[in-house]
């Protein structure tokens, strides 16, 4: 039974769709190895968690906001979906006293299109962390450096705000016989003190390494929920959305 708040919560992710279709689902995104289990499990337990997150590649059309629709998911019952679409927004984010919310930039870059931000208005989100919100985004950039460079080098977002934002997923393109293949190919983690380091290898073939978000009885636990999705039936992002709240009401 899909209730109102998972509809709600739905329709946000919906609202980032650029390409038409539906928006594809973590369990879509296992299937072909966009990403992997337990990638997939440590995101449930960060994300579930409070961390903000990014998802980068340089090339248009390799699947950021697809990515980052399906993490969205992940977000605890009780935050919010709003877009950061512009200045009155966020500054409403930063001065309210109200409940957590998830901000979405659908983009960091220029120009005039709904909920992208640069210059001033990015750097504004990214002090939304500070006042108790979760950021999700994307941007075009294939490494950690080449994302550090347009925040904080272009965008002239300090450091210590840079921090806030827990996780930063990169994607890359390769080829299977004539298809493409999208995936997560490494994922950098910070815990809001320390530099972001990466937890999950470049190759995209390992596990993921030691987490300050994440414990290894929280890892189990999620990796547990994402094996009873994959074999669950749940597919669309609404179905996926209320098996993961309901899960989590029932621990």
């Amino acid at each position: 039974m899909i209730d109102d708040d998972v509809r709600r919560h739905c329709r946000e992710i919906d609202a980032c769709n650029q390409r038409g279709g539906r928006m594809l689902s973590i369990v879509d995104l296992i299937a072909p190895g966009t990403i992997g289990p337990e990638l997939a499990a440590y995101s449930l337990a960060a994300i579930g968690r409070g961390a903000s997150f990014l998802v980068g590649a340089l090339p248009g059309g390799a699947g950021k906001t697809t990515v980052m629709g399906a993490l969205l998911n992940f977000v605890p019952a009780d935050v919010e979906l709003r877009p950061a679409d512009g200045t009155a927004a966020i500054q409403h984010g930063l001065g309210a006293r109200e409940p957590r919310c998830c901000y979405i930039c659908h983009e960091i870059g220029g120009g005039p299109y709904y909920a992208y931000l640069w210059g001033a208005e990015l750097r504004a989100y990214f002090e939304l962390p500070a006042a108790g919100h979760m950021l999700a985004t994307n941007l075009h950039a294939d490494t950690y450096d080449q994302a550090r460079e347009q925040i904080c080098g272009d965008n002239g977002v300090p450091e210590e705000a840079l921090r806030r934002m827990s996780l930063m997923y990169f994607l890359a393109i390769g080829r299977r016989g004539v298809a493409a293949r999208r995936r997560i190919v490494a994922v950098w983690e910070s815990d809001g003190r320390e530099p972001h380091r990466p937890v999950f290898g470049a190759d995209g073939a390992g596990g993921v390494g030691p987490s300050a978000l994440v414990s290894a009885a929280e890892l189990a636990e999620a990796r547990r929920a994402i094996d009873g999705l994959r074999t669950g039936g749940e597919r669309t992002i609404e179905d996926v959305r209320a098996a993961i709240v309901a899960a989590r009401a029932g621990r």
